[in-house]
């Protein structure tokens, strides 16, 4: 267990637990430890990692003695503290950083999309047309496509998570970049979606109003039993919003089941990108 991201997921629900174990609020580990409320709040909700100081300040006041387990509840404070994706902290907000990060550590990944072609699926003809929609400058929309590719590596892992996509039609038939930008990105599609692991469906226009359309999401599965699933929603205005309380993510998760009844069949896309 080698991921930041992994780990700081797994450190902040043992601490969530820990403390409710010992029957006190957050307010109360505040008021103790002497900390605004606000930090005890980052740290069980992953906003913020938690350093050895502050994880051994919380271990003492749960009563935590079995040194074994404070051991590697310290591995994982300081593993946590790696920033994957660090390189682009200039570029992107940290709450895209860190859905970054979650999705390169997910199983699974269900993505629906109203408007654009995700960016795992991208191609550079295409990304590059939609960011200069955007008004960006040439030098921005390198970087972005760079980071992009790097994302994109997830596709080419041994262990790449299960992926599945639902597009509202309008994202295939938007001519971002123009036709031949549009033939080469509905190429580019086809041969994802032959691959083991990649399932793309299209969402019709004859489908006519469904849930979904107040908006796109990312709802994402991870491996541990205990690691609860993460929902994404992504702001125009960069206040993106994570989740992972069951009664939030619980209806999203049933809205993509209805969505993929409702979308083209998997071994249909040809026709439905036609």
């Amino acid at each position: 267990m080698n991921d930041p991201v992994t780990m700081r997921r797994k450190l902040r629900a043992e601490l969530k637990r820990l403390r409710t174990a010992s029957n006190l609020t957050q307010r109360t580990v505040a008021e103790t430890l002497d900390w605004s409320p606000s930090k005890v709040i980052r740290i069980e909700n992953g906003s913020v990692a938690v350093g050895v100081t502050d994880l051994h300040a919380l271990l003492r006041l749960y009563g935590e003695q079995d040194a074994a387990r404070i051991g590697e509840l310290e591995e994982m404070a300081r593993g946590s503290k790696r920033q994957p994706f660090a390189s682009y902290k200039d570029l992107y907000p940290p709450e895209t950083l860190r859905y970054f990060a979650y999705e390169s550590s997910s199983e699974r990944i269900r993505q629906f999309e109203l408007a654009v072609v995700p960016a795992l699926l991208q191609t550079e003809e295409y990304a590059k047309a939609l960011l200069r929609g955007f008004e960006l400058d040439a030098s921005r929309i390198d970087q972005i496509w760079e980071s992009r590719v790097e994302r994109q590596e997830l596709l080419e892992r041994q262990d790449m998570p299960e992926m599945f996509f639902i597009l509202d039609e309008a994202v295939v038939r938007r001519a971002v970049g123009g036709e031949r930008v549009m033939r080469s990105l509905r190429e580019h599609l086809l041969l994802l979606s032959e691959r083991p692991g990649v399932t793309i469906q299209v969402l019709p226009f004859g489908s006519g109003a469904y849930k979904a359309l107040t908006g796109p999401f990312v709802y994402l599965e991870f491996e541990a039993a205990d690691d609860p699933d993460v929902l994404y929603l992504e702001r125009p205005l960069g206040d993106s919003v994570f989740r992972d309380d069951e009664e939030v993510t619980g209806p999203y998760l049933e809205t993509f089941y209805q969505l993929e009844k409702q979308a083209s069949a998997p071994n249909a896309l040809e026709a439905a990108l036609a």
